[in-house]
Order: structure tokens, then sequence, then C-alpha cells
């Protein structure tokens, strides 16, 4: 007789594993019992006399695991044998052997789409089907492993018909599936007016379609909070939906019912794209606008892409299928600046925007926001991690000494925890500034920390240098409340170190990193946004760096980028050129305060008198400005984006000569001289090629520079990190500048949602270096 215990760590808790497990136990005849661990991972015993039934176990173990399952890692010991007579699934465990991730929601996979439109189903048009290879997970988990009394479907006890398919062997998507239900025992819909009365209508869901299709405006609960769904096919609707939210230019997500409608919107020709839209995310995908779309203009002003998602849950399926259009606008239930709406109590604060409520009976545990994914430098680039890929485990190169707890950054953040080798990230948060975002955002820590055990001993609390953040002083609060050593970690090296601890980079080799974005604290003082990064086996260090610029009023250079325009403009020519230039592009009647405000930024440039930034955010700004694409920032890297889109490829650019300047303490690049490539040019050449020139100039001088501290560290390797390094065109310029591999976030974001990871990856280095 033996016996083993088999360790399976992955996506292996909520995706029907421990029942697949159960009938190859029973195929191949062997003994045993399987059952879920409190860190995510799942635990199997199987002894038998035969070792060829063990070897087959083990084979359709590998090759047959369910299709929403991933396995990180089997481990497979031998041990004393039990002398079982069957096999059986056990009650979960508590303990922790082995880290493994935390279920994420799926999308509803296509076996349950048939049963809601089978009139023959007794799932007919039932908005919450589910089976073991879809529907909510981590959305309605109050705590690992992933048990029914463990989640929100606790409160909906099974009736009889489930009861007999839950423990049923042979039904391969409902035995042991914990998240299933049927009209008789499941959550229901209510449709609710605005004075949040309940409307006395046969079905919710088709009087809430009837209404969208009227032009109104509805609330929507789905798994993770509320999406506001309205027509996006009609200018009227979409505008008076953009005064409600106060949100001017920002594009609306879109869902479509399938893939046939989604190709009338967008242009989808890569089976990969394909292949995230319709499979177990089902993220909003950014993608080119299709000639001809439908899509009301208003949707994403200024925009030549849109963003896209299919229906992930039989509710979403089912309005869409009602409405008119087939498609929606369905974007995040939110007031102006607040998290997404995930709880009942709080719908009063949405009464102002939409018109109606359609709302269900099933606790939202956990909010979480739609995943945003788009195409760019020959793979996809993660914009949020939400819904379907968070919270995200990664295996880090090194092994943690003290147990890590990150706050991450401040705007479109997320949190992380580390512990053994492991990260965890924690879904998007948002802008901590905000107290509502900052509160989830904190909830999300500790939520991460208490599935992992992370629960005091030797701990330390990690948060970004800037002295302002709000991420930061709540992160000083915890550590100091709780006797934790607090560690604080400079923004850049956090952004190169994420995508480090995302390639498996051996802290003990050099590396060299080029970080673009918006805003980060510098050591000297100063807004950094543009750097090269060294690591030499045991410190971080600026190599080099774009040129200094000062933001005249400060944050009122980042919201009005003809302030920064001005600012570059003074390094090339004088205060008279300026302002006649500014008078000639019309720019003077753009600025709110007229000359009077251009002569104060000026003055304020030329005294010295605001912040010294080498931002990439900020030229981008700029260049938007001055080719009169955005003079506004009313959203997130508004003008870089939209320089980006209304961009004309170029096969060939000139050549720009030097625009480096090395000292011994680094490189610096001349970004005032790029805008002065681009005045020359201003009456010759389309606006369009004019923005891509500046992007790929830009890149090309940051891969230049990145270039020379290669060659310093003996590196064939360029890791990649920040905002910016979703931009395409960027990209490109530091692939022909650099003549280096380019290694940029591909798991987690490049953005600030997934600094968190660095700051974790760091605060490791910084124990070995104690």
């Amino acid at each position: 007789m033996k016996a083993y215990k088999i360790y399976v760590v992955g996506m292996v808790q909520g995706v029907g594993f421990r029942p697949f497990i159960r009938r190859i136990a029973e195929l191949t005849k062997v003994h045993g019992y399987v059952k879920n661990l409190g860190g995510g991972e799942v635990e199997i015993h199987i002894e038998s006399g035969d070792e060829g039934s063990i070897n087959k176990f083990v084979k359709m173990l590998r090759e047959r695991r369910p299709p929403p399952a991933k396995i990180r890692n089997l481990k497979v010991v031998e041990t004393k044998p039990l002398n079982l007579k069957d096999f059986k699934i056990l009650k979960s465990g508590r303990e922790k052997l082995y880290a493994s991730e935390i279920p994420q929601d799926l999308a509803v996979c296509l076996d349950c789409i048939r049963e809601v439109l089978d009139p023959r189903s007794r799932w007919y048009r039932y908005p919450f089907n589910s089976c073991a290879w879809c529907g909510p997970r981590y959305s309605m988990m109050y705590n690992p492993p992933y048990d029914r009394e463990n989640t929100s479907m606790r409160d909906f006890p099974l009736c009889d018909e489930c009861k007999r398919e839950y423990e049923d062997l042979w039904n391969e998507r409902r035995y042991h599936a914990q998240g299933i239900s049927c009209p008789r025992c499941g959550p229901r819909l209510t449709l609710l007016d605005k004075n949040l009365r309940k409307m006395d209508v046969d079905d919710p869901l088709k009087a809430a379609a009837e209404l969208i299709d009227s032009g109104k405006i509805v609330a929507v609960k789905g798994i993770g909070g509320f999406h506001i769904a309205c027509l996006a096919s009609s200018d009227e609707v979409v505008l008076e939906l953009r005064r409600r939210k106060r949100r001017p230019r920002k594009p609306f997500a879109l869902m479509a019912l399938n893939l046939e409608v989604a190709e009338r919107l967008v242009e989808i020709e890569d089976e990969e794209v394909e292949g995230l839209m319709t499979g177990y995310i089902k993220p909003i995908m950014i993608l080119p606008r299709r000639d001809g779309s439908p899509v009301s203009r208003f949707v994403a002003p200024g925009l030549r892409t849109l963003g896209v998602m299919l229906p992930y849950t039989p509710l979403h399926y089912l309005i869409l299928m009602e409405t008119r259009d087939k498609f929606l606008i369905m974007t995040s239930g939110n007031a102006f600046g607040d998290p997404m709406i995930s709880d009942d109590s709080q719908i009063h604060r949405l009464t102002g925007i939409v018109d109606y409520f359609l709302t269900h009976n099933r606790r939202i545990v956990n909010r979480v926001d739609d995943s945003v994914i788009r195409p760019t430098y020959g793979g996809f680039a993660i914009l949020r991690c939400g819904r379907g890929m968070a919270p995200k485990l990664l295996n880090l190169p090194f092994k943690l000494r003290d147990k890590v707890v990150a706050y991450g950054a401040e705007l479109q953040t997320a949190g992380a925890v580390g512990f053994d080798d492991k990260v965890v990230l924690a879904p998007f948060s948002g802008d901590t500034d905000n107290p509502l975002v900052l509160r989830d955002h904190e909830s999300s820590i500790r939520y991460l920390m208490k599935s992992y055990g992370l629960n005091g001993g030797d701990l330390s609390v990690v948060a970004d240098l800037h002295p302002r953040y709000s991420s930061r002083r709540a992160a000083e609060r915890f550590a100091e409340r709780n006797g934790f050593k607090l560690q604080l970690i400079q923004h850049h090296f956090s952004h190169m170190a994420s995508v480090m601890a995302e390639r498996g980079h051996d802290p003990e080799e050099p590396a060299v990193g080029v970080v673009m974005d918006g805003v980060g604290y510098g050591l000297d003082g100063a807004i950094w946004g543009g750097e090269i990064i060294a690591w030499d086996g045991s410190r971080f260090r600026r190599f080099g760096r774009l040129e200094y610029h000062v933001m005249p009023g400060g944050d009122l250079a980042t919201k009005y980028p003809l302030r920064m325009l001005a600012s570059i403009m003074l390094k090339i020519m004088d205060e008279g050129e300026v302002v006649e230039l500014f008078r000639r592009m019309g720019f003077i009647k753009k600025m709110k305060y007229g000359l009077r405000e251009l002569e104060a930024c000026l003055r304020i440039v030329r005294e010295g008198g605001g912040p010294k930034t080498s931002s990439t955010g900020r030229f981008l700004d700029s260049i938007s400005a001055l080719l009169g694409i955005c003079f506004e920032r009313t959203y997130e890297g508004e003008p870089a984006i939209s320089l980006e889109e209304n961009s004309v490829e170029i096969d060939e650019i000139f050549d720009a000569g030097r625009l480096l300047i090395e000292d011994g303490g680094g490189v610096e690049i001349l970004t005032s001289e790029i805008l002065r490539i681009l005045l020359d040019r201003l009456n010759t050449s389309p606006k369009g090629e004019l923005a891509y020139m500046a992007q790929y100039l830009l890149g090309k001088a940051l891969g230049e520079a990145a270039y020379i501290a290669a060659n310093r560290f003996e590196v064939r390797e360029l890791y990649v990190s920040g905002g910016a390094a979703v931009n395409h065109i960027i990209l490109r310029g530091l692939a022909d500048g650099s003549s280096l591999k380019i290694l940029v976030n591909r798991e987690i974001p490049a953005n600030d949602g997934g600094i968190a990871v660095g700051q974790v990856y760091i605060a490791g280095l910084m124990e070995d270096l104690d």
C-alpha cells in the first residue's frame, strides 16, 4: 500500500476542483480525501495498493483540471497509509500550509447562459445562474476557504433540487459548487424608483430594460458593485449622464451582448483579444473605434478608442438582450470622486444621478471594479486590476524575512501584502485622497492580512515617500497603532521594482530601468517622473532624468497644460516670444485669466518660484496643448492619453541629433529641444504626425540614456514602468534608442495600481541589507 499527500497551489478553490478530484479518484479507484485549506490551497491524500492507479490519478490531475483552474505548483510527499475504504470531500481546514490564490470572480460560462435562455430549463431567465466553473467568488467571500458558509450565499439555503445536484458526484458543474442556486432558493431582483420605493412590476429586469430604452438612467447591482446603465447611442442621454456625474470628458465603458455586437462598435482583429473578451475575465478592452460605429461621439470625446466588455453575469446578459441596441453604457455606479457603491444602504448617494435602481438581495462583501486592459507594444497592458484578476498572487525570486503590508501610492492605486516568497496585490482601490476610497483601501488590505494570517509578529508597513500622501499618513497611523516598523520607499524605485518582481529578477544582479509617469516625490525634493534608474545589487539610484522645468502654480500646472507649455518654452525663447506665440496660436484665450495668467506663469518660472519637475506626464501634457488637442485635464492622464490617440504613425523619423547631456552625475534629456523641433515644423507638418514625433523622440532619447546606463552595468534588458509605460509610441522609441530587450508590466498595472508590488520587493531587499 502506497500513500501520498498532494498539495495543489494556484487558482484551485471556487473552480470545482475538489469535485473534480473526487471524480478522478473514483475513476482510478484510489482511496483518500480532498479538502480546502485556509491559504487558498488544496490538500489531497491518496492511497492504493496499485502504483499504476496512483500514477494515473496524478496524470489526470495535471491534464484534466476544470477549465478555470490554474495550477501554479504541485507538491507530492510520500506519507503513511490511513487504510481508508473510499474517497471523500472533507470539511475545509483553517490551516495555511502553502499560500495560494483567493478565488477571483469568474465570468458566466456558456453552459449557464444556455440554461438561462432555454425555456425548458428551471434556470430560464434566472439572473443569478452559476456553476462550479463560473460566478462570483472574491466579491462574496467573507474569508477563505471558499465554502458556501464563508460567502454571502449562506443567506440562501439550497432547495431540494439544488441540494440533489450539489450531492450528485457526476453532475460535473454543480457537485459541491458553492455558489449555485435557482429561482426557488436564490437571490431575487427588485426595481426601485428614484425615491427608493419598490415598484410593483411582474418582471423587474424586463421593466428596467424598457426604462433604459425609453432614455432613463438605471443603476444595476452587479457582483462587485453598482453599474450605471443607459443608452450609448443617444447623444442626449449620454450628455445628461455626463452632466449628472460631473464627468465632462472621461470615457464611459460599454457592454455589448456578444462578440458580434461588439464588432459593430470596435475593431477586434486579434484572437488573443477575442480570448480575453470571451473568457473567464471579460475585462473592459480598450480597442479602436470602428468606422460607422453607432456609439455616440460623447461616450469617449476626442478619442479614437472605446472601452468595451461582454456581459459577465446572466443579469447583464438578460438586460442587454431585452434592449433595442444590444449594447449600453455600463459605467461605475459612483458619485464624483467616490468609490463604486456596493452596499444597498448607500444607494441614496446615486439618487442625483440615476432615475431607477435594479438591485438584488445578495450582499456584496468585497467591492471590486471591472478590470481594464489595452493592447500595447506586442502584448497587453493592464490599466486596472479588478474583477477576474485580483487579488493577484505573484512569486518573488527571494524569501521575505518579515511579513510586509504595502499601502501603495495615492492616485488610482491598490495595496498589497507580502510573506514568504509571495506578494498578493489587492484589487484596484482608486484615489486615496478621498476618505471613502482610503477606507475601502485599508479594508482590502486588512482582508488580505486576515486571509493569509498576517496578524502580528515580524511585520513591516511600507508606504510612498511623499510626505503629503493620504496613503502614507494612513500607513504611519497603522504602524504606530500596532507597533510595526515603517519603511518609506521612493515612488519610482517602487515602479521599477514592480517589473523586477513580476519578471523574477535576481536582486544580486544589477538592473537598469526607465520609469515614466506624472508625479512622484524625488529624493532631492523635486517632482520626478522621467527617470533612468539603476539597481547595482545593493541599492537603487537615479542615473538620468528628463530636464527639470518649473511648474507654474504647482498643481494648477497639472490641470492646465498651457502653464507647463509656457514654462518649457521659456528655456528656448524669451518672454516676448512666448507671449507672441501664445497670442498667435489663440492660447491666451484658452487661459482662464488670459494674458495676466500667462504673465504670472512666466514670472514664476523666471523667479524659480514653483516646484521643479522631470515628469514625463507634464511634458506630454504640454505637447498636447501645443497641438490643440487638450487644454484642460478633467481626468487622470487625459492630455497624454488624447495625444497618443490623436497621433498619426510616421514610417521614418528624421535624426533629431543628440538630446542628451552627460556629466559625472548621470544623463539629462533635453525635452525643451524636442519642443523646439516641433515648433520649427508646426506650420509645415500635420499635427497628428507631430504628436507621434514628439512621443517617439522622447522614448528614443530615454532609450539612448538607458543604453549608457546598461553598458555601465553590463545588462541587456530594460525594466520599464510607470503610467506612461503603456504608450506604444514611447515604447517603440525606447526599443529603437536603447537596442535593449524591453520588459514592461504585463501581469499587474504599470501605473500606480501595481506600485505596491514593487514596495514589497524593495522592503525585502531592505531587510536583507539591514
